[in-house]
């Protein structure tokens, strides 16, 4: 059975921030039925989840950053609520914090990169030492960059320098780009290898793994071939590594995401009754938002941000209102202030057709997927997405545009798909896509037969797990 060791900054449900958080918190539990034992490591925050833990230390030591010798530890979980071995490292100073990147200013922390290159650098310095030996790094976006990269040029980790690495793109859009100042603070390095660290004449995190990875994935096909296209000054560089990069789709973990034993849920299914189900949780949800009932429902989840288009979300909502169409729609979500401002000011103009929450609320989400008729996504450009998988999952329709993992997992019900997918990445496509999703909930049959169609779909880890399982096989 191969070994795998996943690196990251986030896992569910110790630390999560975003997608990748639920990808290695789930993707582990789907490998030992192909071969493959994984183990996780991430920083030790001072979440909720931490505080309520119970942790092992299994190694303690310093390590050089820069000028400076920081201490720290790696501590296992000492009881069996993860399906899987689970290590974090505490370097008190730097993670021991309640939100994982963002400060109380809503801004990024002022000491990233000392934080990022010192989680990395005591992975390895443990790994040099442990007795728990790992046949595979599977690293995950540009925090954990540069650990291939260190484990080819820096002589200290010379024992590990034949540990295949393999590096997944979660958002490509984050690159950890530096200034050369920062190369002081990674180990000694043979400078015959800066020009590995270098892209476009800065340190590039991303850049490197990319270079120096065994294997290089992305969260979806499309998004792959997406990135190959069009990653502006990145693109050459993806286009002449093709030969080791792959796009596997993400999956969801069904044991969370159970509409049967749903935890979060007021009404679970019971008896196969999807349409009381529905019908349960969408009153609950109608009722404790104050809206409209008798209408179809759109629901709106994740970061107020460009990337997710919540600015065309804004905009075509109001549009849809001022047009009259009869509709409600939940927004849970936070991120840029000027979204923010737009979406609050949208809900006091319409208070019993539009419910804006302003957080990130992991029962609130659950209740949406399984309360909502629609789940809006109207992404300018989609890693992957698992949202559109949760909503399927719960018998709620998506409407998407048509990018990168949306694009892989959501196809038109003109097409025999489970959803609607809108021509255009703007607030007219979207209003299209809206009146088209209000046209389908007024003829009950055919709302019904794809409402069925979406929940029946399989969106586990299964086969994702035995594309990685695949990939480990090439370097064991």
């Amino acid at each position: 059975m191969n070994t795998v060791l996943h690196i990251s900054t986030e896992c569910y449900p110790a630390a999560k921030a975003g997608g990748m958080g639920d990808v290695v918190g789930a993707l582990p539990i789907y490998l030992p039925n192909q071969g493959v034992e994984a183990s996780v490591i991430i920083p030790k925050y001072r979440t909720k989840w931490f505080d309520s833990k119970s942790l092992k230390t299994v190694h303690r030591s310093s390590l050089k950053l820069g000028e400076d010798q920081i201490k720290y530890s790696i501590e296992k979980l000492d009881d069996q609520s993860l399906k899987y071995p689970f290590y974090c490292v505490n370097i008190p100073g730097l993670f021991d914090r309640e939100n994982i990147y963002l400060g109380e200013d809503g801004h990024g922390y002022k000491d990233e990169v000392q934080r990022n290159f010192a989680f990395q650098i005591a992975i390895l310095e443990w790994l040099m030492l442990s007795k728990e030996k790992f046949e595979i790094l599977h690293c995950h976006d540009h925090m954990t960059g540069l650990i291939p990269f260190m484990l080819k040029a820096c002589k200290a980790y010379n024992k590990l320098s034949e540990t295949p690495t393999l590096f997944t793109i979660h958002n490509g859009q984050y690159r950890g780009i530096l200034d050369w100042s920062s190369a002081k603070l990674l180990p000694h390095f043979d400078t015959s290898f800066k020009g590995l660290l270098d892209w476009d004449g800065n340190i590039n995190c991303l850049a490197a793994a990319i270079k120096c990875a065994w294997q290089v994935t992305t969260v979806s096909p499309s998004y792959m071939l997406e990135l190959a296209e069009d990653f502006d000054t990145l693109t050459p560089l993806l286009q002449s590594e093709k030969s080791k990069c792959t796009g596997i789709l993400n999956g969801i973990d069904n044991e969370i995401w159970n509409p049967t034993k749903d935890t979060y849920l007021d009404f679970t299914l019971e008896n196969d009754d999807w349409k009381k189900f529905k019908r349960s949780n969408k009153s609950n949800l109608i009722k404790g938002n104050n809206l409209k009932s008798r209408r179809p429902l759109f629901g709106f989840i994740g970061r107020l941000a460009y990337q997710k288009g919540a600015d065309i979300i804004t905009e075509a909502i109001s549009i849809c209102l001022e047009k009259k169409l009869v509709f409600s729609t939940i927004i849970l979500g936070s991120g840029d202030k000027e979204i923010e401002k737009s979406l609050l000011a949208l809900a006091k103009k319409y208070p019993r057709d539009i419910s804006v929450t302003i957080a990130y609320d992991e029962k609130m989400a659950h209740q949406i997927y399984a309360g909502c008729d629609f789940l809006l996504m109207p992404s300018r450009f989609e890693p992957c997405g698992l949202n559109q998988m949760y909503a399927m999952r719960y018998g709620t329709l998506p409407v998407v545009t048509h990018v990168g993992g949306l694009k892989d997992s959501v196809r038109d019900i003109n097409s025999g798909g489970s959803g609607i997918v809108t021509k255009s990445i703007n607030a007219i496509g979207f209003v299209e896509g809206i009146e088209r999703s209000i046209a389908l909930y007024s003829d009950k049959k055919m709302f019904t037969k794809h409402s069925k169609t979406s929940k029946n779909l399989d969106w586990s880890w299964n086969q994702s797990a035995k594309k990685y399982s695949e990939l480990y096989d090439k370097f064991v």
